[in-house]
């Protein structure tokens, strides 16, 4: 009698990668760190900064930090995806993505996310049209919130004044007429349903990338 034929294994979705944007209060870092935590297949994108290390912040895992030198001279040499100057109170500081920090986890089938402001991702958009590879792989997710959910969430986790908090809210009514350009949109409402609204996103990604084949 003949051994049953073995059953067919399971093809592993191919790894891609989201990137996420909303006004702050939206609750984008809180989806990437349970998507990570929930999903294996998923990790952050170790992003460059040139400010100093926070308490507890480790090099290479929370970000990248470089001296201002190195980060301008990596950008001369064309290693950066997007990058930006952020002006602050007290120095200008630096921000970007570095491509390693995209294409060496995406070569070894590993899935990624990254929270990012609606400037990052258009500078992303910019390298996409260019670059098919990242183009196949990238999938942009917008989470709206109605004014008036952003203002509490807003006063709840901030100490700000109230000038700050109007300014905080006409930057996030900026950011949110940004959202037509996104792939998909997430109209926020609870922890869970907006976390269920991702991991259905994140199937029809994986399907989508899928249907392109290998770039």
């Amino acid at each position: 009698m003949s051994a049953p034929a073995p059953s067919p294994r399971a093809v592993p979705p191919p790894p891609i990668l989201l990137v996420i944007a909303g006004p702050a209060g939206s609750g984008k870092s809180t989806l990437c760190d349970r998507l990570v935590h929930e999903r294996p297949e998923f990790s952050r994108v170790v992003t460059t900064t040139t400010r100093s290390p926070r308490a507890g912040e480790i090099n290479g895992v929370h970000y990248h930090f470089f001296t201002p030198d190195v980060f301008r001279r990596k950008i001369a040499h064309g290693e950066f995806l997007e990058w930006a100057q952020v002006h602050g109170d007290h120095d200008n500081r630096l921000y970007g993505t570095l491509r390693s920090s995209v294409f060496d986890p995406l070569d070894r089938g590993q899935s990624l996310v990254m929270s990012i402001d609606v400037q990052g991702v258009d500078s992303l958009r910019r390298v996409a049209r260019e670059d098919a590879r990242l183009r196949r792989v990238m999938t942009t997710i917008f989470i709206v919130v109605d004014h008036a959910r952003l203002e509490a969430r807003m006063r709840e986790r901030a100490k700000d004044h109230e000038d700050e908090i109007a300014r905080r809210i006409a930057t996030a009514e900026a950011e949110l007429r940004e959202a037509p350009k996104f792939d998909f949109r997430i109209d926020s409402r609870t922890r869970e349903e907006d976390f269920a609204a991702l991991l259905d996103i994140v199937a029809r990604a994986q399907a989508r990338t899928a249907a392109a084949g290998p770039g």
